[in-house]
């Protein structure tokens, strides 16, 4: 597979990632949507019976297969673009080429390299507690208590730390993403650059804002 993306024109890589790109942002709403069950004060039974929903659905199991499916392929990706864009550097790249890019774009691929780390020891966490792969933390008796899991790591002052640093390095990543599918399509145009540069910011704020709310109300409301 990485041959044929290797031989796919860097348009087609970034058309295709875009795509990819797009179905995460959609992801990433739904997925806020659902962690927000967690403020309920019903002791977690709306959020796990969604947990539970979406473990023993063939269509949800099938939908996360395409989800990690697409979110390797955008990495793999971008990954094969930077590689490709640092071979293709001109001397003298360094010095003249920074100014013609932005912030955002240089960093894309560390940024994005961040959220994946920490996203794997998330889903150690979470994910493969449910597949039997990580032992059930002490303190919680069944592997589909998730809410349990989270109460116990979001009372974690330090794992709260990471979690806010980490969520500050997506806000940032999905700000460029959110742009950069719009261009990537074509509609990079003065008429609608400042409204996609608000809506990017929008959305970044909605996500990281939303997420960060969750360990906030269990950090300092919440005892287990």
């Amino acid at each position: 597979m990485s041959k044929t993306l290797l031989k796919m024109s860097s348009i087609s890589q970034k058309v295709f990632m875009a795509l990819a790109g797009v179905f995460l942002l959609v992801f990433l709403l739904v997925h806020l949507g659902i962690n927000l069950f967690l403020l309920r004060n019903d002791g977690g039974d709306w959020f796990n019976q969604a947990a539970a929903f979406m473990s023993s659905n063939y269509i949800v199991k099938v939908f996360e297969i395409f989800l990690f499916g697409s979110f390797l392929f955008h990495i793999l990706i971008g990954v094969i673009l930077k590689l490709q864009n640092w071979g293709a550097r001109p001397k003298g790249y360094a010095v003249a080429g920074k100014a013609k890019t932005s912030f955002f774009s240089r960093y894309m691929i560390w940024t994005g390299l961040t959220i994946f780390v920490v996203l794997f020891i998330h889903l150690i966490n979470f994910y493969f507690v449910k597949l039997g792969l990580v032992a059930v933390p002490d303190g919680v008796t069944d592997k589909h208590d998730f809410y349990s899991m989270v109460i116990l790591l979001f009372q974690n002052p330090l794992y709260c730390v990471i979690y806010y640093i980490w969520l500050l390095v997506l806000g940032l990543h999905l700000y460029h993403a959110f742009q950069s599918v719009f261009q990537t399509f074509g509609f990079n145009h003065n008429k609608y650059t400042p409204t996609i540069k608000i809506l990017a910011a929008l959305y970044a704020l909605i996500v990281s804002i939303g997420f960060m709310i969750i360990p906030t109300f269990f950090l300092l409301f919440h005892s287990f």
